[in-house]
């Protein structure tokens, strides 16, 4: 029985929560929880076949779905990523950043005495698909909730300091009564730095769009003209002042009758643009949402014109910013970027 893709990275999104759940309650990113972890002797060569877990710079854990054992796979300059599929099943090369929690993948390698040094690692394009929808989604949630919990324990301590200011000024005002009024002034102005504090971490975890712009491509091309690499800098530049941002990139193409090369020349577009953004402005990776190609669909013009399919091939660039770190920024030069409207 066929899985529509949308029940699958529901499916997906559902093992990677349960995975991230003991992570999540113990503030670590690094742990995957108390399932038990395979060795692999030094030179053995060995198969492993199950969906990531953890991912790190150059290792990931992978965790067997019918055992749960757990094993670390080491990367390296010789490990060959790729999809599976295609001409005699070659497939497609992939870069080491395609691998991500969720993945469900194949591993080929030898052992060095604990872990697996990787070789070979082979995956579905349907299931890397569903693994980016995944991390879009959960990668966000994460940064918010572990921000919000900084700032819990931040203002949590603050409030139990002015506590104890409040109470050693109600003994002075019991001491002398003359002292009375001024500390029920201080104690109000403790109890309202309260009530801000906690106004503000109550936003923590919602985002409004901030800026938009949508930069536009040559026909059957995902090359960034000059005249786009130009607006993205502008984008850039209006980003790293923000606080809290994270910069949610969309790739289109228009309607044409390949509906498969619409869907990969969308995405990279998509990808085109984060390059950019990573490349020459040095945006850190976890400020930007897995870029997604969305084909032919929402198109913003007349696909039966000339213009229209003009502009429809195009990428649209938003910064989301977190509504309680936001602060005032100057409006950029409202001819090529407008404010954002929010969802």
């Amino acid at each position: 029985m066929k899985i529509f893709v949308p029940l699958r990275a529901f499916l997906a999104a559902g093992a990677l929560a349960l995975v991230l759940a003991p992570a999540s309650l113990a503030q670590s990113t690094t742990s995957t929880s108390s399932a038990a972890r395979a060795s692999v002797p030094a030179g053995q060569k060995t198969k492993l076949k199950g969906f990531v877990v953890s991912r790190g710079s150059d290792s990931f854990v992978v965790q067997d779905a019918v055992s749960g054992v757990q094993t670390t796979v080491l990367l390296n300059d010789r490990t060959s990523v790729k999809t599976k599929g295609g001409f005699f099943g070659g497939g497609s090369q992939q870069g080491l950043t395609a691998i991500m929690r969720g993945l469900n993948l194949e591993v080929e390698g030898r052992g060095d005495g604990t872990n697996l040094v990787a070789e070979k690692i082979r995956f579905n394009d349907s299931d890397l698909r569903t693994a980016r929808t995944v991390e879009a989604n959960v990668v966000p949630v994460e940064n918010r909730v572990g921000e919000a919990e900084g700032r819990i324990s931040e203002t949590e301590q603050n409030a139990q300091r002015m506590s104890g200011q409040v109470d050693e000024l109600a003994a002075l005002s019991n001491a002398a009564r003359g002292g009375a009024v001024a500390a029920q002034e201080q104690a109000d102005r403790a109890v309202e730095g309260v009530r801000v504090a906690n106004d503000r971490i109550n936003s923590l975890d919602e985002f409004t769009p901030q800026q938009s712009i949508n930069v536009n491509f040559r026909n059957r091309s995902a090359v960034l003209t000059p005249d786009a690499k130009k607006m993205i800098d502008e984008v850039a530049a209006y980003a790293q002042t923000a606080k809290g941002y994270l910069i949610e990139v969309t790739g289109f193409a228009y309607e044409s009758r390949n509906k498969a090369a619409n869907q990969r020349l969308s995405q990279q577009r998509a990808e085109s643009v984060v390059r950019y953004l990573v490349e020459n402005h040095n945006i850190p990776l976890r400020r930007i949402v897995t870029p997604y190609g969305l084909g032919a669909a929402n198109p913003v013009a007349d696909n039966t014109t000339r213009d229209g399919r003009a502009e429809n091939r195009r990428a649209e660039i938003r910064v989301l910013v977190n509504r309680g770190l936001a602060a005032p920024h100057q409006d950029m030069n409202p001819s090529k970027v407008s404010a954002a409207t929010p969802e």
